[in-house]
């Protein structure tokens, strides 16, 4: 089972399409959100509720989740996909009401940033990643030191470092003269999150974000986990008749941990 995505225009073709007794509509935002705007026929369950209650949701529905620009609706769907047994349609929607609201897809570009690298390259390319996220919560703490939330990702920057670290003890098992790792840390660029979203480009994003920065911020941060769990996840795929699997599965499993602590930051917002 894998979560599909939906563009606007095909989640309007498949409401049109289907039963409304055979899908679940689920809008994952907060109820100040849901007041605001909505799309019709959608159910309000706010992501920190949805934790709490997702193994509850039918099995035999199409369910389909979307926030404002798809990070947290993201998130929901991995754990619908992980906790309900027996589901077969998980649906995203792509750029979440912004997009539905505006007929067109937020344009985040998605890089298959492993395809036709060697083991060694991957190490590279799996470092440089962590070093990107790390910069941007990093960023996100410096620049917005607010108690209620710079806590979670002054926390979330060490353990990009400390994934980053992981990746290094497995290369350095496969390459005798690789440099330490912390001359190999400072010499990545790390100007690329996962997904492809250029570091530059999600700072301007968060800068945008006007009166509701905590919740833009976790919403981003969570399509960022979200991606790095599904790349390292499909990575540990790829590499299953190796030993490196077990490391990047090890990642993939506590990205899942960061957009838990993610969530439950998520009511300490005042937006």
């Amino acid at each position: 089972m894998a979560i599909k995505d939906l563009t606007p225009t095909q989640l309007r073709q498949f409401i049109q399409n289907h039963d409304e007794k055979s899908y679940l509509l689920l809008d994952v935002r907060q109820p100040d959100e849901y007041e605001n705007f909505h799309i019709p026929g959608a159910r309000l369950i706010p992501l920190p509720q949805l934790v709490q209650t997702v193994d509850s949701l039918p099995a035999d529905k199409a369910l389909i989740f979307y926030c404002h620009v798809g990070g947290r609706s993201l998130a929901a769907a991995s754990m619908a996909e992980e906790e309900i047994q027996g589901a077969e349609n998980i649906y995203n929607l792509s750029g979440g009401i912004m997009a539905w609201d505006q007929a067109t897809v937020s344009h985040q570009p998605h890089v298959r940033l492993f395809d036709g690298q060697t083991t060694l390259e991957m190490f590279r390319t799996a470092m440089n990643l962590e070093k990107g996220a790390m910069r941007f919560y990093t960023h996100i703490s410096d620049a917005y030191p607010d108690p209620s939330w710079s806590d979670v990702f002054g926390r979330l920057a060490k353990a990009e470092i400390a994934h980053a670290k992981t990746v290094h003890g497995s290369w350095e098992q496969r390459e005798a003269e690789l440099a330490p790792f912390e001359k190999l840390f400072e010499g990545l660029d790390g100007e690329v999150l996962e997904g492809g979203l250029a570091l530059k480009d999600a700072i301007t994003q968060l800068a945008s974000a006007g009166e509701q920065t905590c919740l833009r911020m976790l919403e981003m941060a969570l399509k960022i986990e979200y991606t790095a769990y599904d790349l390292y996840r499909n990575l540990a795929h790829q590499l299953s008749e190796s030993e490196d699997s077990e490391v990047f599965l090890s990642i993939a499993q506590a990205e899942k941990g960061h957009m838990r602590a993610l969530i439950d930051a998520i009511e300490g917002c005042q937006s």
